[in-house]
């Protein structure tokens, strides 16, 4: 098969857009707005974190008056248009987390499983309909290199409560029939599945059935505290005061001085394929359905739909110079066509099957691979960023956060290092796309030379520093 003119016929037809967010017509939770509002606490942002934050807030304080105001429709950025991976992981990976925060991971862990437990509980409670399935996930070695410490890490994940299985080649490619599999790493426990833009219908509907205003169409274009009071200024007719404010904008451009520096956005790009046919399903196995991702250093993530579409995304994540973000990006025909090619080359049996939808976004990643927290002006605006990725579970966890810190007496996170410390800024341009630059070229090679670091990577692991999505 030439992968490379069945990437371009598979291609030829794609729609434009993030297959979730298209699947079902998104509801209508507000108009934009347009007078003036006071109340107890204002949430800029709807996407997981906001939403999240506005669900437990009120659970915490149900006197409370809340608003979630959204520049666009819920959901509609990172959290309507990810590949859907719930992960226990607190700290983007054990592995991550043990180098950071190595006497804090027993905890963080045991966090990171309640939170996912959280989720799954109250998905059920609410009856919120998100295709939600507890599948496990296995990342797959594609290079005999990557096999390397498989074992070992193993072993240290289940000091930590994971269910986890090393699989030579034979196992994986029973589970998955791929033929570029060389072996993985099963882990039951620790990640579920989801339709994201589901599950943010589902949340604005519960923080709507418990008394949250949520205004959609409203672009915030300022906060300045005033007299205690935080006043937030919109591009619409309508203006916000509110004792309390939590910003939950992810990638898009901090309201606040300074912290942009702590992040930037880094574009992912995802294919959606068409329903497989009962045959090709058999082709290609994966009866236990489980998130699929690869061990090297630039790596695909890929799923199946409740409706059996493969999703796609992954390895080739672009950083467009002075941190722009811009609607043109969310299509790039170079990377769509590298990753269909790649897609081919890992199910080759799929010969013949279409891409119904191409998208990318920009996602909020920071130095150190996992989210951080702030605040200004003596508590009364909070906010929590860098996620890296792995912004569909964490998220609850970041939003229990900043609620608890909404109170005046010390919260149950404070003394964590993940919560306390915040990640190595980026350097200002030009020097921040150079380093992105290299760190990408440095990255490709260590895949290419059976995982080489060279002395550009091994300068960044010493400093606790590197470049991620």
């Amino acid at each position: 098969m030439d992968s490379e003119r069945e990437a371009i016929r598979a291609l030829t037809g794609a729609h434009d857009g993030a297959f979730w967010l298209e699947e079902t017509e998104a509801p209508v939770f507000a108009p934009p707005l347009g007078r003036h509002v006071e109340v107890d606490l204002v949430i800029v942002g709807a996407g997981f974190l906001g939403l999240w934050s506005a669900i437990l807030a009120k659970e915490r304080f149900p006197e409370w008056e809340i608003a979630v105001v959204e520049g666009g429709r819920v959901g509609f950025g990172a959290s309507g248009r990810n590949g859907g991976f719930v992960d226990a992981s607190l700290t983007h990976g054990l592995e991550n987390g043990l180098g950071r925060w190595p006497d804090e991971m027993v905890e963080l862990e045991r966090l990171g499983g309640e939170n996912l437990a959280a989720i799954a509980d109250f998905i059920g409670q609410h009856h919120i309909d998100c295709e939600f399935m507890q599948t496990g996930a296995i990342d797959v070695a594609t290079d005999g290199w990557q096999l390397d410490g498989l074992e070992e890490y193993a072993l240290t994940a289940r000091t930590f409560g994971h269910d986890t299985t090393v699989l030579d080649r034979r196992e994986v490619q029973e589970l998955v029939h791929s033929p570029v599999y060389e072996g993985g790493l099963w882990t039951t426990n620790r990640t579920a599945l989801v339709n994201p833009a589901k599950l943010a219908w589902g949340l604005a509907g519960v923080a709507s059935s418990l008394g949250v205003e949520i205004y959609e169409g409203t672009v915030v274009t300022g906060v300045t505290v005033i007299g205690g009071m935080v006043d937030v200024t919109t591009a619409q007719s309508g203006s916000l005061r509110s004792a309390k404010v939590i910003l939950a904008t992810n990638a898009f451009p901090s309201l606040l001085p300074g912290v942009g520096n702590f992040i930037i956005p880094v574009y992912d790009y995802v294919l959606m394929t068409e329903p497989l046919t009962t045959s090709q399903m058999e082709a290609v196995g994966w009866d236990g359905r489980q998130g699929l991702s690869d061990l090297g250093n630039l790596f695909h993530y890929y799923r199946l739909t409740s409706d059996n579409r493969i999703l796609w995304g992954g390895y080739d994540a672009i950083y467009h110079y002075g941190s722009r973000i811009s609607a043109s990006y969310r299509l790039r025909s170079r990377t769509h066509l590298l990753l269909a090619r790649h897609f081919f080359e890992t199910f080759p049996m799929l010969e013949g099957v279409r891409f119904t939808h191409a998208w990318g976004g920009a996602i909020d990643t920071s130095t150190r691979f996992s989210m951080f927290f702030g605040s200004r002006h003596q508590g009364k605006i909070q906010y929590a960023l860098g996620f890296t990725g792995l912004g569909v579970g964490a998220t609850r966890f970041a939003a229990e956060v900043l609620c608890a810190r909404l109170e005046p007496k010390e919260s149950a996170f404070e003394h964590l290092g993940l919560v306390r410390t915040k990640p190595v800024p980026f350097p200002p341009e030009p020097l921040r796309s150079a380093a992105v630059a290299i760190t990408r070229r440095s990255l490709m090679r260590a895949d290419a030379s059976e995982g080489h670091r060279n002395l550009w990577l091994r300068t960044l692991d010493r400093f606790g520093v590197g470049f991620d999505s």
